[in-house]
């Protein structure tokens, strides 16, 4: 039976219905994406399903004793106590059949998987830990059905994956709303889009999504431009004068009425943001040279120690780090706004720099949209060329009297699109952005991934987006703690790639050091020669490689029915069996593949010993 099942269930708020003839079930272990524009209805679509909002018709069957349980976008007010008592306090009252010390356990397991410091006060704790928190709380009335808006917003990419990681593993029944296409990947069996207040379900991956959903439009285009020149026929047919028969002119007029009202009544496509980034004249060759920058607030620990690095024109710079490493303190360092303890920082000449800050202070509130980047003004200056301020504002997909709204009635998307929009009327060639994929919808990501790249001046760019970063940087400057600043070439994916490597090498070196530890003291006495594998060792190592092929078959096996929705109603009682042989899994390809590097160093060792 199905968690939730909506039918013809529509809301409206004055203007076009948000949702209009939605008809949607959500069965046992789906996760289902909701996607769409800003605006489209998401999270009305959220709080429908949680109860926390009425729609104006329609009908809502949920299953009988199901749970629900929401995380919304933001963080509420008046939360008090330590973590560990607002983690309990989400707690069922209908958990009868679990005894105290299960619960408490229970919770301990949750606090421990999702990284939380059970005594910390709740008030003392960052935004994102705030989230991951409150989410603890929402898991901890074990629902049936998870509801997450934005979850990943406001984390850094290791709670990110910690928390793709719990979610894969917990079996529970998703619905949750994400512009991290990454995060998407990784968790959706379901997509489900918003489009003009209609609701279409995709059973596929995403990239089979993207290319199916550009089908349907391509196919209605064709269908509205043959309905439209049918329309404009009739039109000249009646301007001519109705020269047929009483009863079939009737039935043609009725047909042209119904034309009209239909034309009328259709809603169009919304439009992708047009941007584009006046750019300034060419930098010296030579941006940002750091020459040993030492940083450290008074009392603190460093937060750069030691970074050496040259930042050169056309480069594009991502800067990652847990929350709180200090990249926005990277960035106003390598920008000049704050004086390194040590070393030195210095710029190259002819910089135009345009800076999107984190907190999006740059927007004033109680001015209009319009003011907002006019100042008052009926025009601004792109690119050398006057533009009406209103028609500047349609290209960020602002409508004319959305424009002339106050700034501080716009949603979280809308706030970033107006900073663009204000940013980029100036020219610049070092473009400085500080997370600034909060709140964007795909789309509108899409477009400022291919301004970054098709820039040719450099870029700064803090964020947790791993595929954002991906697509646009050269390079990563990552805060791995202590100070330390590491410098990889590419992308996120390219730095991951890099440190597994080097943690291999350290693994290697590690295992070989307790080998060469562990060689019987008689060795000492004759010329240190390394020791070789014996017969048992060698067919062990020999024998490795095929059972750790084995462990990854069953590893992909078991994490395939785990993403299963079927599954879960089909042999429910096997998931915690099927988790727990996972999880057992992993530490046995790490355990065969450490005792693996030690096989294959005193090998390589003993080797090189030969060939001397």
């Amino acid at each position: 039976m199905a968690l939730i099942n909506l039918l013809d269930v529509g809301l409206g708020f004055g203007g076009p219905p948000v949702l209009e003839g939605v008809n949607f079930q959500i069965d046992p272990g789906e996760r289902v994406c909701v996607v769409g524009r800003n605006g489209s209805g998401k999270s009305c679509l959220l709080q429908i399903v949680a109860g926390a909002m009425k729609p104006d018709r329609g009908e809502i069957a949920r299953q009988p004793g199901a749970r629900f349980a929401r995380l919304s976008q933001s963080v509420p007010d008046g939360i008090a106590g330590t973590v560990h008592e607002v983690v309990y306090g989400g707690v069922h009252p209908d958990d009868h059949h679990e005894e105290d010390w299960e619960r408490d356990i229970r919770l301990e397991r949750l606090l421990e998987a999702l990284g939380l410091p059970a005594e910390q006060p709740f008030d003392q704790l960052s935004g994102g830990m705030k989230r991951r928190a409150l989410l603890a709380r929402a898991l901890a009335a074990q629902p049936d059905l998870l509801l997450l808006d934005e979850p990943t917003n406001h984390l850094d990419i290791e709670s990110i994956e910690r928390l793709e990681q719990f979610l894969l593993g917990a079996g529970v029944s998703l619905l949750f709303v994400t512009h991290d296409r990454a995060f998407l990947r990784k968790l959706s069996t379901r997509i489900v889009e918003i489009d003009r207040g209609r609701l279409s379900s995709w059973s596929c991956d995403y990239e089979t999504y993207l290319v199916r959903k550009q089908e349907v439009l391509e196919a209605e285009d064709k269908q509205r431009a043959a309905a439209d020149k049918k329309l404009a026929q009739e039109e000249e047919w009646i301007r001519r004068g109705v020269k047929a028969q009483r009863s079939r002119a009737g039935a043609r007029i009725q047909a042209l009425m119904k034309m009209r009202a239909e034309r009328r009544a259709r809603r169009e496509v919304v439009g992708e943001a047009t941007m584009k980034l006046g750019e300034a004249g060419r930098s010296g060759m030579k941006v940002i040279d750091l020459a040993d920058v030492f940083f450290a607030h008074p009392g603190a620990a460093p937060v750069v120690a030691g970074l050496t690095t040259t930042i050169m024109r056309g480069d594009k710079v991502g800067i990652v780090g847990p929350n709180g490493s200090g990249k926005t303190t990277l960035i106003k360092l390598l920008l000049g706004q704050l004086v390194p303890t040590r070393g030195t920082v210095a710029h190259g000449t002819n910089l135009e720099v345009v800076y999107l800050d984190q907190l999006r202070a740059q927007i004033a509130d109680d001015k209009t949209v319009a003011d907002n980047i006019a100042d008052g003004a009926t025009s601004v200056t792109i690119d050398g060329r006057q533009r009406h301020v209103i028609s500047y504002l349609q290209d960020f997909l602002f409508s004319p009297d959305r424009s002339r709204t106050p700034a501080r009635v716009l949603s979280g998307g809308e706030r970033n699109r107006l900073l663009l929009a204000r940013l980029f009327t100036k020219p610049a060639n070092v473009l400085v952005l500080d997370e600034p994929t909060n709140d964007l919808d795909i789309e509108t990501l899409d477009l400022l991934e291919d301004l970054i790249v098709e820039f040719s001046g450099t870029v700064l760019l803090v964020s947790h987006d791993r595929e954002f970063l991906d697509e646009v940087v050269t390079s990563v400057l990552v805060l791995e703690g202590e100070g330390k600043v590491g410098e990889y070439v590419g992308g996120y994916s390219d730095y991951l790639d890099a440190k597994r490597k080097a943690e291999a090498q350290a693994r290697a070196a590690r295992a070989a050091a307790v080998e060469a530890a562990a060689r019987p003291a008689a060795a000492a006495s004759s010329a240190p020669r390394g020791r070789k594998l014996n017969n048992r060792e060698r067919r062990e190592l020999e024998e490795l490689p095929s059972c750790i092929e084995k462990l990854e078959t069953e590893q992909a096996a078991l994490s395939a029915k785990l993403a299963d929705p079927a599954f879960y109603g089909a042999a429910a009682a096997e998931v915690p069996a099927v988790r727990a042989r996972l999880q057992a899994i992993e530490t046995e390809i790490a355990e065969t593949f450490t005792r693996w590097e030690s096989l294959e160093a005193v090998r390589l060792a003993s080797e090189g010993e030969e060939t001397k």
